[in-house]
């Protein structure tokens, strides 16, 4: 669909399954070259890049801890070292976990903080120096959540990150706009992904999730990628410093969908 994305070189962290594997899938059938980077699922990984090789796509597996410098220069050499260049670096990788404010141990609020909101700045940093050294106008998106606007009870420290990474994203799409560098959040709502499976196989729970949704229905990995898509290439040229929200409208204030209160 969007031509001008062919041969150009992407890596997208946590890239073996959920949203990242959607994602990652989607530009590859774009003709992009991927990296797909993994933490523990190596298997998720390289089975990916075995099915994308199979159908004339380009691609590697790379193990890396993102919320670490070493990881992320990782995924950068690996990018350099099988494509020869980087063009659009994913920040996708996250985790969350469930847990009362109060009972809230520091080495939890670490673990996540790490990943969603250090792991952010060190791959978009990575990425803007290289685009910088080589005068390159790349691109840059963040995943972020409806819980950058929506505040989350029992998941303070993923919230805070989502918020983190908004003001990230709008800070340095400002600071290297003049450069042609742009960057931008997609921010998911209820996606069914392998971290939601048993939540949304639960119809009790499902339902409750639904009330939230106006367009009444869980997203898809591949609908979050095909906002990926666009924000990567030509056809948003003169988008930056935005969050895109693919939530189904769950950001509405749905409980006001009636024109009530």
């Amino acid at each position: 669909m969007y031509t001008d994305l062919k041969g150009k070189v992407a890596v997208i962290t946590g890239g073996s399954k959920g949203i990242g594997n959607a994602i990652a899938r989607r530009l590859s059938e774009e003709k992009m070259k991927v990296v797909i980077n993994y933490h523990s699922d190596k298997e998720g990984a390289e089975e990916t890049v075995e099915e994308l090789k199979k159908v004339g796509g380009e691609a590697v597996a790379v193990e890396a801890d993102v919320s670490s410098e070493e990881g992320i220069k990782a995924l950068l050499d690996a990018a350099i070292s099988n494509f020869g260049d980087l063009d659009l670096w994913v920040n996708n990788a996250g985790m969350e976990n469930k847990v009362s404010t109060h009972e809230l141990t520091l080495e939890d609020w670490d673990k996540v903080i790490n990943v969603n909101l250090t792991g952010v700045f060190l791959g978009s940093k990575a990425a803007l120096n290289h685009f910088l050294e080589n005068d390159k106008k790349g691109n840059i998106i963040n995943l972020s959540s409806v819980h950058e606007r929506i505040p989350w009870p029992t998941f303070a420290h993923y919230s805070a990150s989502k918020g983190g990474v908004k003001l990230f994203n709008e800070t340095i799409a400002l600071e290297y706009a003049h450069k042609g560098i742009r960057v931008n959040s997609i921010a998911p709502g209820a996606i069914n992904t392998p971290i939601n499976a048993e939540k949304f196989e639960n119809e009790e729970e499902k339902e409750k999730t639904l009330t939230m949704i106006p367009m009444n229905y869980i997203g898809k990995p591949e609908e979050v990628a095909a906002a990926a898509a666009w924000l990567a290439s030509n056809e948003s040229s003169y988008v930056t410093g935005t969050t895109l929200f693919v939530d189904g409208g769950m950001t509405l204030y749905p409980s006001f969908e009636k024109g009530e209160g």
